[in-house]
């Protein structure tokens, strides 16, 4: 068998083989938990209970129910798997769903049931659940760099297009997306994409040969004028069920899938997107979880709050404080608070600096990695993200939040083309999507993406996700500096 045939043979098996593997897991992980929590609960104080042949009846009722719900959830679907947030969202949900019905049938029943128990195994079985899955997805990301468990792309539309999201997947091979080839019709440009050895073709007609030549499980039709609805219908007709597969890419780029709704009306597959929404209650939540969070984060981090500054104030002459003018929502200006990590007379210096050469930073933000103006005990705060900690009082008195787009600075704002002044529509932030995606070492391009993506998209599990992803990128202390 061939190369190309054995990896379309691995495209139509792989996802049935991982949901089993996942299916197991789940099965091993929820036993686990029930019967765990059932010795411990019931065990001790009773020893008898635990062995009666009702508490093992109720708990192999939760067993099934649990594993059934989140099969009927759809957790272990290939299109949710890998990335993004839908897979923890099914599995949180389908657990909230067990432990609705589960209080409906003891009401009812009048069943004598411990509240404890229920209220102990469902959460600890819920986090067992997500850490189980974010395991299997590490081990899937690593999986899919080497080039397994994966949909081979054949991608067909303008080049312009093709082009765009090519380079777009390529950003992001743990969602499992490569491409092997693409056709772009009307275009005299065979040949390959740029920087790579994707080949291209410019005949429509011969696409199934090109499918066939490079084993694609998946066409991904993108923006042309040469592709009219009748030609992509009969394309569709053209694919082999449940082998090969069509996926149409919209124009409309950067859109959170919460805010995407698909709405079949005259047979025509719209899709409504919702428009951002930044008052109301949703504003408020997220202002209440920036209070509550960062009064406690200021309350358990205050030995460190303590302690860093000690050192700064012997180590160096000068303020504690570094604080600095940002501007923030709507525009509006406001002070900044850090810990100081550079020399008293770091700004007036900035000017030489950004003479010199540098392959850090870009004409709007200045970065420099070994940069002379750092203190020996400044470069440990940065590398760690320590110098940042007193924002925490800025997330507290309400001119940041903890999570949002990066703080600019006047100067930088007045190099801004008009569609970057979209960041200003949410409070900035102490971290966020472009901090955790390669911080200093992304491109002006990639962060301005990154800060008007959480923009449109924010939500407070979003938030989470990043605070999440925070902290393994300052231990990762990858792009800081």
């Amino acid at each position: 068998m061939s190369t190309v045939e054995t990896a379309s043979a691995t495209a139509l098996t792989w996802p049935r083989e991982y949901a089993r593997l996942i299916a197991v897991t789940d099965l091993l992980v929820v036993i686990t938990v029930v019967l765990g929590t059932q010795f411990v609960w019931f065990g001790f104080g009773h020893p008898r209970a635990a062995w009666m042949v009702e508490s093992w009846i109720i708990s192999g009722l939760v067993v099934l129910g649990w594993v059934a719900t989140l099969a009927m959830y759809g957790s272990r679907d290939s299109r949710v798997i890998g990335s993004g947030t839908t897979e923890y969202k099914r599995i949180v949900d389908a657990t909230l769903l067990l432990l609705a019905t589960v209080a409906v049938v003891v009401f009812f029943a009048q069943l004598e049931l411990s509240r404890g128990y229920f209220i102990v195994a469902l959460p600890i079985g819920l986090l067992a659940l997500l850490l189980s899955r974010w395991a299997w997805r590490k081990w899937l990301a690593w999986q899919r760099k080497r080039g397994h468990y994966i949909s081979r792309v054949l991608l067909v539309g303008s080049r312009a297009s093709v082009e765009a999201i090519a380079a777009d997947l390529r950003r992001q091979p743990q969602a499992g997306y490569l491409v092997v080839g693409a056709c772009t019709p009307g275009s005299e440009v065979a040949g390959y994409l740029p920087d790579s050895e994707i080949p291209v073709s410019t005949n429509l007609d011969q696409l199934h040969r090109a499918i066939d030549a490079t084993g694609a499980d998946t066409v991904v039709v993108t923006s042309s004028d040469e592709l009219p609805p009748q030609r992509i219908r009969e394309l569709s007709w053209t694919l082999e069920p449940g082998r090969q597969h069509l996926v149409v890419a919209p124009s409309l780029t950067d859109i959170g899938g919460p805010r995407i709704h698909m709405r079949p009306v005259a047979g025509l597959p719209l899709i409504h997107v919702e428009t951002p929404r930044y008052e109301g209650f949703t504003r408020f939540a997220k202002r209440a979880f920036d209070v509550v969070s960062s009064a406690g984060l200021i309350l358990v981090l205050s030995p460190v709050l303590l302690g860093i500054a000690l050192i700064v104030r012997l180590s160096t002459p000068g303020p504690l404080l570094f604080r600095q003018e940002r501007v923030g929502l709507h525009g509006k200006h406001f002070e900044m608070l850090k810990f100081r990590s550079m020399v008293v007379d770091a700004e007036a210096k900035l000017a030489e600096l950004q003479a010199k050469e540098r392959a850090e930073g870009n004409a709007v933000l200045f970065k420099m990695k070994d940069d002379p103006r750092v203190t020996p005990i400044g470069k440990v705060l940065r590398r760690y993200s320590l110098d940042e900690l007193p924002q925490l009082f800025n997330v507290f008195g309400g001119s940041m939040s903890l999570v949002g787009p990066r703080p600019p600075l006047e100067r930088e704002v007045a190099q801004y083309e008009h569609h970057v002044h979209r960041r200003f529509l949410v409070k900035p932030g102490i971290t966020g999507l472009w901090q955790v995606s390669g911080r200093s070492n992304l491109s002006w391009e990639d962060t301005v993406r990154l800060d008007l993506y959480y923009v449109e998209n924010w939500s407070i599990t979003g938030d989470l996700v990043i605070l999440w992803r925070t902290a393994k990128a300052v231990v990762a202390r990858d792009g800081a500096y």
